[in-house]
């Protein structure tokens, strides 16, 4: 009985995992799906409790009351800027879940084979119990299991706080790699491969084999994440987004959890494919990015010549008041700022106005796949007037206005213009062809990635400086 209520109570919880991630795909289907995702967690956690081999059911509810207390303290606490930070601090804790597990199922091995050859009558439960009634063979393909989910894990852990590092500015965007570079990685993977097989075959303790594997995986994450620049990051966090995944399944097969191994397949595959559409939005080459192959120049930059000219509010309001169409083009500027209400409001101003206003987003700005997306409807921006950059490239040079909201490599001509550019060959926004650029901007400096942005030395842009949500507060009293 028990039996049935859980593999039902699974196979619900991972139907509404799938409606959960299909549903993410629209702006107006993903609250609800959302839900969906709640309603299956919280399921799969009830029949997990009182599933076959459950225990510890007050430890359990201790330990599930402290995590929902504290997800629910930083949820309160983290704001939409810092969504791409926080995912890729909850990578870093399906890692280190995976690597706890692997070494609990290693000990738990242990002390079965001591018992069983020692001729204890002691009686197992849970994962233990499991355990005495596994074949040789099938407890050798339990090793491979621990082996790659203390590896995987730990991979996605390292890699998973150096990108938060990145994310959040404590750690410099630009692409470091210590001497001798991809050799460090292959020659760190080929020795954990070496004491996989080790490991696997009984050789040595256990235990001291999965240490080393560990800590050479640990390295491997450290550096690959290291090696790759600040404008490939929005691939990196869902490269560790798959990289969480595959660890979750490897606990999954590692606990025979039927539930654990089709959601961690759900997210290692999503996010595997989402890196793949990314690097193509960005002209990137897949393998290359996951490998840290991209984030330094090739080469000297072009020079770039002229200077800066800098605009103020009532320059900004007069060629919006001419205008008749107008782009505006969000990037992660404009979420730190939190510019996203008063944007609104200038938009809806200049469309009472009689005007064209649309929105141009890059797959990668905010630093996260849609975060733009979701801080313009959380703004009540009509969907109808946001646009992808495939929808809208073609339109700027029949543009009257762009205003650029905190935004610099998606809207970067070097990307076309210099082929030393890091960002040599993303496709970009065609913004510079428009007959008048406004960049709204802290100040003089070369953003997160650290590149040069020629568009701001153009002869038609000017630069309107200051903090983002102050500078669009101070247009709305000035546009008709």
């Amino acid at each position: 009985m028990e039996y049935g209520f859980t593999t039902a109570a699974y196979v619900v919880a991972a139907i509404l995992f799938i409606l959960s991630l299909g549903g993410l795909s629209g702006q107006e289907s993903a609250k609800r799906a959302i839900w969906y995702g709640i309603v299956g967690m919280a399921l799969a956690v009830v029949a997990t409790l009182f599933g076959p081999g459950s225990g510890n059911w007050l430890l359990s509810l201790i330990m599930i009351a402290a995590g929902g207390a504290i997800g629910w303290v930083v949820a309160k606490r983290v704001q939409m800027t810092e969504m791409p930070q926080l995912v890729a601090a909850m990578h870093s804790l399906v890692g280190l879940a995976a690597v706890f597990v692997g070494f609990n199922a290693q000990l738990e091995m242990g002390r079965v084979m001591r018992a069983l050859r020692d001729g204890s009558t002691e009686q197992f439960r849970g994962f233990a119990e499991v355990l005495t009634h596994k074949t040789p063979a099938e407890l050798n393909m339990l090793q491979i299991e621990v082996f790659l989910g203390v590896f995987i894990g730990a991979v996605t852990f390292t890699g998973s706080i150096v990108a938060f590092g990145k994310l959040a500015g404590r750690i410099s965007g630009t692409p470091k790699k210590l001497p001798g570079g991809h050799f460090l990685n292959a020659a760190a993977a080929a020795a954990s491969l070496v004491l996989g097989l080790l490991y696997c075959a009984d050789i040595g303790p256990g235990v001291f084999w999965l240490v080393l594997i560990m800590l050479l995986a640990f390295f491997i994450g450290y550096h690959l994440i290291m090696g790759i620049g600040g404008a490939d990051m929005p691939v990196v966090v869902s490269m560790l987004n798959s990289y969480s995944g595959w660890a979750a399944a490897a606990i999954g097969f590692t606990l025979s959890n039927d539930l654990l191994i089709v959601t961690g397949a759900l997210v290692g595959s999503s996010g595997a494919i989402l890196s793949y559409i990314m690097c193509k939005a960005m002209n990137r080459n897949f393998v290359s990015v996951i490998l840290g192959g991209f984030g330094g120049e090739t080469g000297p930059a072009a020079e770039i010549s002229g200077e800066q000219v800098a605009i103020d509010a009532d320059g900004v309001a007069s060629a919006l008041n001419e205008a008749d169409s107008v782009i505006i083009v969000p990037g992660y500027g404009m979420a730190v700022a939190q510019a996203q209400g008063p944007v609104s409001e200038l938009t809806r101003k200049l469309r009472a106005a009689g005007k064209e206003v649309r929105f141009a987003i890059h797959p990668v700005a905010g630093r996260l796949p849609g975060h733009m997306n979701v801080l313009l409807a959380e703004a009540k921006v009509p969907y109808d007037i946001v646009l992808e950059m495939d929808e809208i490239n073609e339109d700027f040079p029949s543009t009257d206005v762009v205003i650029i909201i905190g935004s610099n490599d998606i809207v970067n001509p070097a990307a076309q213009d210099d082929p030393n550019s890091p960002i040599a060959g993303m496709p970009v926004l065609e913004v510079w062809k428009a007959k008048q650029v406004f960049v709204s901007k802290r100040g003089q400096g070369t953003g997160y990635s650290g590149i040069e942005n020629p568009l701001f030395f153009k002869d038609n842009t000017r630069m309107f400086y200051g903090d983002a949500k102050d500078s669009v507060n101070k247009l709305l009293p000035v546009v008709e």
